[in-house]
């Protein structure tokens, strides 16, 4: 079915219309209600002897704007005012923080290690105190600090400098990497010392006072790509069990060396084949030859462009008996498969036109994460791919909250542009349309070229950027050359 744009739609009616004829029957909510009506996102919620007063979740992401040392900017620290001042009470992770300098994605990236104890704590307090200042106390604010290493895309000096699970016949051709070149790969005995350097990441955080820690396994970085290491050899790779060793052996780690604190997981609970520019297009790179496909986590071996939730479900419930209190759902990459991690009408400059209608990504994850969340109740679970929805957003989180179909739902780059929105949600039963992400991915595109990270058409800060001009002429650039 032909892609069309969210924006005309014209009413909540309309927008269940389109979904069901795109297949999905996901609810959504007539009326958006204030927490004094009883609005569902206005419950608590509780997990790890934790309780974050509402169902709103601010998502961790990277500013690209962090010093060389790994401390934060004036940038970093505005970014993190702006996530205590949004009305959310559950801020997972906050930032993408890096355990070791080579697992860096770029050289502004913030660390998590011990040289950087002052400035993590400098963005925990940034955060509370401009919480406290608009909402009168931290009691039910609940914040996390997310550890990752960036594995295939590690850029700690600026050129790529990858650390990969294993080879991949799609990947390694995607992006440069030599598949004869075995000394970017990780011995086993290197895995035993980075999986001490999640933990001690861990401390450091428990020791500032966050509350939790996320080890990142989504997105293409590390412990995702082991994941679907299917042909590594030895005790991280093969099967399930083998591909999940280092992801699991950090969180038993993490949970003797730091028993107050929570531990939990965001998750990328399916993939897809990676996905090229092709003639204006984005299309899925050939594959045929490598059927049955064991290079991906969360697919199906034979139609790769298909998701299974089999290994999914089993590794949740291995996460739920090792202690992980709650997990973040999302999806594929923003790297190789962006219209699966992020619906978005207006590609990066990397990227490619939506091959699908971007309200089927929605739907698609929505409907993953409800999946998931049946088949694993033990766990608590947080909602992505929400910022497509634009204006609906707050009927369609209001009612699948509503359903149970998940516990929070969390807000990503959307949150550059309008911060509030989860605030003016709960006290008014309405939001800003003026300030409401259009999903334009200038948050990508300026990244993706050595900028900094931030809402540039939106954001009046980022607007009066020198950045935000140099923006504007590589985009030009982008648009004469295609």
């Amino acid at each position: 079915m032909k892609p069309r744009p969210i924006a005309h739609i014209k009413s909540p009616q309309e927008l269940r219309r389109r979904l069901r004829t795109l297949g999905y029957d996901i609810p959504v909510d007539e009326e958006v209600l204030s927490a004094a009506a009883g609005s569902p996102l206005a419950q608590p919620l509780t997990f790890a002897g934790l309780t974050a007063g509402n169902r709103w979740c601010i998502h961790p992401m990277e500013g690209w704007d962090a010093l060389p040392d790994g401390s934060p900017s004036t940038l970093t620290l505005r970014r993190w005012e702006n996530f205590g001042r949004s009305g959310a009470k559950l801020i997972w992770g906050g930032e993408a923080a890096a355990v070791r300098e080579d697992g860096r994605a770029n050289p502004h990236q913030t660390l998590a290690v011990p040289a950087n104890r002052a400035g993590l704590a400098r963005l925990l307090d940034t955060l509370r105190q401009a919480h406290q200042e608009r909402f009168g106390n931290c009691d039910d604010l609940v914040i996390g600090l997310q550890l990752t290493h960036s594995g295939r895309f590690a850029r700690p000096q600026g050129p790529p400098a990858p650390r990969i699970a294993c080879h991949h016949p799609l990947l390694d051709r995607r992006f440069g990497i030599d598949p004869e070149d075995d000394a970017v790969v990780w011995s086993d005995a290197e895995l035993q010392e980075l999986t001490q350097q999640f933990v001690a990441a861990a401390a450091l955080a428990h020791e500032v006072g966050f509350h939790f820690v996320d080890i990142k396994a989504c997105h293409g970085y590390l412990l995702h790509e082991f994941l679907g290491a299917w042909n590594r050899p030895g005790p991280y790779g093969g099967d399930l069990e083998g591909r999940s060793r280092l992801l699991c052996q950090i969180i038993s780690g993490v949970r003797a060396a730091c028993p107050g604190l929570a531990v939990c997981v965001r998750l990328s609970a399916f993939d897809t084949v990676p996905y090229e520019p092709h003639d204006g297009q984005g299309r899925p790179m050939r594959h045929d030859h490598l059927l049955p496909y064991r290079y991906a986590f969360g697919v199906d071996p034979q139609d790769p462009c298909r998701f299974a939730l089999d290994e999914p479900i089993l590794l949740l419930r291995r996460l739920a008996t090792l202690g992980v209190a709650a997990v973040n759902i999302s999806a594929g990459s923003p790297y190789y498969c962006p219209h699966v991690q992020r619906p978005a009408w207006f590609p990066p400059s990397d990227g490619y036109p939506p091959p699908e209608d971007p309200l089927v990504g929605v739907a698609r994850q929505i409907e993953v994460a409800r999946r998931l969340k049946q088949a694993v109740p033990a766990l608590v679970y947080v909602g992505t791919g929400y910022s497509y929805l634009q204006d609906y957003l707050p009927h369609v989180a209001q009612a699948v909250v509503r359903a149970g179909w998940i516990d929070a739902v969390g807000l990503g780059r959307m949150a550059l542009a309008y911060p509030e929105l989860p605030a003016h949600v709960l006290q008014r039963g309405e939001l800003d349309r003026k300030r409401l992400c259009r999903t334009f991915s200038d948050c990508t595109t300026a990244p993706r070229n050595g900028l900094p990270s931030g809402c540039f058409p939106l954001d009046p800060y980022y607007k009066a950027l020198p950045e935000a001009g140099l923006l504007r002429a590589i985009k030009s650039r982008k648009s004469e050359a295609s």
